[in-house]
């Protein structure tokens, strides 16, 4: 029976964008998940229609061989990809002209690149919103991620059970083959094994001789006490699965913290603005300060403190990442002007008006505006 074309299998047209054929693939693989169907032979085989599609479209070189050549591209028989007739019909491997100076160097250097180093597979990124009082106190998160894993059915190897993958016959299992080319000898991916140094008479049915499938699988990532947007974490074999049992690649985890509607953050240091009722203001006294570990903090203020006046807390900011240090609090005072005042409240205020008092900052501005405009 011959494959669907991979385009309708995503649902998506030949000109969608990485981010549309991604989208599709995702949703897909939510709707078809084995452990979301048990025993649906249908949603099963869209599952692994669609695993295959975006296998095949995410890789650029992968995408660009389909567009020539179908499906065709792909397979062995037929003279596909890494054979003679398809992808690698150049003769420079599946990496193109970029592979040349590294196999040529590989060869003078004695060196014999093994195939399955290549086939380490993929490292992702997962992009986690942590909020402010989490990156102070340091938290636990679950994720969900979609991954290429380890078959289990096989074990990773690709073969069906009782069978098992055997040396390639051309390249002696090493995935790589040697061509003379004028004065030089040029090393090649092996085109019968892909690189592996294997191949698989009887495939398994989960992965189709890749030796992983497409999972959902839920982590816990470990956030420490003082990250900051840009902080990477990185899941060390949390990647993708290798080709059937490669080394997986590594999941990082890039944190972006969320902004809060009191405080500011720089770096170690947190800024946070209060207000200040006019008597305390003008007679001294102490306020309550929140901080980040959720209490109040008791600051003492001077009598005759003014508006963005700024005050430091020691030890009341954000942890340093990986460091016993801690920044500081920095409070901004801001003066409140009382309002719906009684009428005894104002008669007071007029009385104090009347017996004068001293306003250093009005007085200072109002001289400079009589030495500007000549009013001295």
């Amino acid at each position: 029976m011959s494959k669907r074309d991979v385009y309708e299998v995503l649902g998506i047209s030949r000109d969608a964008d990485d981010k549309s054929i991604k989208s599709a693939y995702r949703k897909l693989a939510m709707q078809n998940h084995p452990d979301r169907n048990p025993d649906d032979e249908v949603a099963a085989e869209r599952f692994r229609e669609a695993a295959e599609a975006y296998e095949i479209l995410k890789d650029p070189q992968k995408k660009a061989a389909y567009d020539r050549l179908g499906h065709a591209a792909f397979d062995q028989t037929s003279g596909g990809f890494g054979g003679a007739g398809g992808f690698a019909s150049s003769g420079f491997g599946g990496g193109g002209f970029s592979d040349i100076f590294e196999q040529m160097f590989s060869e003078f250097s004695g060196g014999q690149n093994e195939g399955r180093q290549s086939r380490k597979g993929a490292d992702l990124r997962y992009d986690l919103s942590v909020s402010l009082e989490d990156a102070y106190s340091g938290c636990n998160q679950d994720i969900q991620i979609t991954v290429s894993g380890k078959c289990e059915d096989c074990a990773g190897t690709g073969a069906a059970k009782g069978s098992k993958p055997v040396t390639c016959s051309q390249c002696g299992g090493h995935g790589k083959v040697r061509a003379q080319q004028g004065f030089f000898t040029i090393e090649r991916t092996c085109s019968l094994c892909q690189g592996v140094g294997e191949t698989i008479s009887n495939p398994c049915k989960s992965c189709r001789g890749q030796g992983r499938v497409q999972k959902i699988e839920t982590l816990s990532v470990t956030v420490p006490a003082g990250v900051d947007t840009g902080t990477r974490i990185r899941l060390s074999g949390k990647g993708e699965a290798g080709l059937r049992g490669a080394t997986p690649g590594d999941l990082y985890i890039f944190i972006s913290v969320d902004q809060h509607s009191i405080f500011q953050r720089d770096a170690d240091t947190l800024y946070v603005k209060i207000p200040v009722p006019m008597v305390t203001a003008a007679l001294g006294g102490s306020i309550e300060v929140p901080t980040l570990t959720g209490k109040l903090t008791k600051l003492k203020i001077d009598a005759g403190t003014q508006s963005n006046r700024k005050f430091r807390m020691r030890g009341k900011g954000m942890p340093v990442l990986r460091s016993s240090r801690i920044g500081d609090q920095i409070v901004e005072i801001h003066v409140e002007t009382p309002t719906e005042l009684t009428q005894e409240q104002k008669q007071l205020l007029r009385k104090f008006s009347e017996q004068g008092s001293v306003s250093p900052e009005t007085e200072g501005f109002m001289k400079r505006v009589k030495r500007i405009f000549g009013n001295d």
